[in-house]
Formats: structure tokens, sequence, C-alpha cells
């Protein structure tokens, strides 16, 4: 490969500490401009904040009041008055970022969603979370609830991939990182960066998984992926003990290697970065997974046509 194409591109990752569920908009909004500083001071062209970054990890609590969970946890308009400051000084800094937050539209519809935002402080994408995990009913027997279901609609913009600073860059959200259609549909559309946020439980409320696994496959997640689908992956966690429920942290920047590149110490505020080389992907995608040469799809449509697992097919019946 031309060593021309060995692009740099400065990536930070801001981890959040807990966000306690008495916290308000404006407090949280100067932690994350901190990072932003810092990121920025790095060299960053853009910092990835996490999932829900705003507030506490709602979806935790069971609440009937629609309009105050409303009022207190989502967000009508982007930028509003509370999150104005961290376009402001995006456009100052010339940094661009990815932000997570509870989406409340116009016309009423809740979403778990994300953005993308470019050095000049423009909204150029936005996500909003597909696989959404947990349940819509109340546990009451459950450690905490995991309500994801119950206060958010499944999204409706799919697995986009935008242009911006330079690059070919994706986003997800959390539990998104865990299903290889994820990537693959991003990988697809030339990617280079997969930006994702993630608030994720340390304890599994449906049965007694051990604690280490919820990092490992975590981790696993990340650098699988990667490797398949020759990107740099850049995932953000909200984590420590919220309230008392804690959460994993474990932010990292993952090469197209699979290679941890960069990853948070603790469970506090810290921003990871890494000067990634953009053409290290292109390498992997051209000698390793070249999708060109070696997809064979006709032999996929099982993943396209069946949600949940089936019968056994014949043969004859496995390609198009």
């Amino acid at each position: 490969m031309n060593a021309s194409n060995h692009k740099r591109f400065g990536l930070a990752v801001a981890q959040m500490g807990p966000v306690q569920l008495a916290e308000d908009r404006a407090t949280v909004v100067r932690r994350l401009l901190e990072m932003m500083r810092e990121a920025a001071s790095r060299g960053a062209k853009m910092v990835v904040f996490p999932e829900l970054a705003l507030t506490t990890f709602f979806p935790r609590y069971w609440m009937e009041d629609q309009a105050e969970v409303d009022a207190r946890f989502f967000e009508s308009e982007m930028p509003g008055p509370q999150t104005r400051p961290l376009f402001e000084l995006a456009a100052q800094l010339g940094i661009g970022f990815y932000l997570g937050y509870a989406e409340l539209t116009a016309e009423g519809r809740h979403y778990n969603t994300a953005i993308l935002v470019d050095d000049k402080a423009q909204i150029v994408a936005r996500y909003r979370k597909i696989h959404l995990p947990g349940h819509s009913d109340h546990k009451p027997e459950a450690p905490f609830q995991h309500l994801e279901k119950k206060y958010f609609e499944v999204g409706n913009d799919g697995f986009g991939v935008t242009d911006m600073l330079g690059t070919r860059i994706g986003q997800c959200l959390c539990n998104d990182r865990r299903w290889p259609e994820t990537y693959r549909v991003m990988s697809l559309q030339s990617a280079r960066i997969v930006a994702l946020g993630y608030n994720t439980p340390s304890w599994n409320i449906h049965w007694n998984e051990p604690p280490h696994l919820r990092m490992f496959h975590h981790l696993l997640s990340l650098q699988a992926n990667a490797y398949q689908n020759g990107l740099w992956v850049a995932a953000a966690a909200k984590c420590g003990f919220e309230d008392g429920f804690h959460m994993i942290g474990g932010s990292a920047i993952v090469a197209p290697s699979g290679e941890i590149v960069a990853q948070a110490q603790g469970e506090e505020d810290e921003v990871i970065f890494a000067n990634c080389d953009l053409g290290l992907g292109e390498t992997f995608l051209q000698h390793v997974f070249n999708f060109a040469k070696h997809r064979r799809p006709e032999h996929y449509r099982l993943i396209v046509e069946r949600t949940g697992a089936g019968e056994p097919l014949a043969p004859s019946e496995l390609s198009t």
C-alpha cells in the first residue's frame, strides 16, 4: 500500500465517571467541557462522549409519570440552552464530537440518540439506537430495572456513515456493539472510524453472570469487529457507582488490527487518545477482508430473512 494513504487522525475518548440522579445538566456539561479542552490540547480532531452523557442512566428506574420523565431526562432540542456551551467551545477549539443523549422529538417520539458534530459545531449526522436491550415491563423482584424498551423506540435512521473531518465516521450505541451486523453495514459504506458510547451495568439482572465476563465481552466485541471490518473503534463509557448502581468502565480505542491502543485506567472522568493511522484499516481490507473479492452475499440470506433461529434448511434452499 502507498505510504501516502497512511493518514493520521487524532482521536480522543472521554470517559465519564458516574452522573448521580440529583446532578443537573449544567454540572454535567462543565465536566464535558473540561474533557473537550483536554482532548483538543492533545491534538484530537474529534472526541467521543458516552451514551446518555447528560444524565444518570435513568432506564434503571421504573417511573410512571411520562411528562416528568420527559422534562427531567430528555432533550427536546439540540443544542438547547444547557448544551449550547459544548457547541460553542467545539467551534472555538476547532474540534468535532460525538454525544449520546435522550431525544424527545417535536412529534413526541423518544429515542436513545447520538449525534456527530463537526469542527464548526454543525450537527452533521444523527443516530438512533436500534438494538434496545432490557424489558418494558416492571420487574420488582430485580435489583434494578433495565427499561430501555419502555422509555425508547427502536431507531429509524439505520447505521449511517458520514464524511466528516477528512474521513468517514459511523456511529452506534451500547448494545449495538455486540451485534456484528452493526459494524459490517458501516464497513460496507467505507467507514474508517466507528464512534460509540455505552452505559453497561456490572450486574446482569437476568441471570447470575460472573462480573468479569461483562468487561471481557465488551472488549471482545470491540476487538473482533474492529478487526473483521477494518475499523478504528472508539468506545466511551459512563461508569462507576450511580446512586449505588455500578457500571463498567473499559473505555477504549481499538485499531483495525484488533489491538487496544488506548484504554481508560479507572472509573472517573478520563480522556484517552490515539493518533490513528487510517491507512491501517485499508491495509486489512485489501489483504485480509477484501469484501469485493471474497464476500458471498448469496449464501448469507438467512441473516436478513430470519430474526430468530429456525429449522435447518436443505442445501438447495441456502443460496439464492
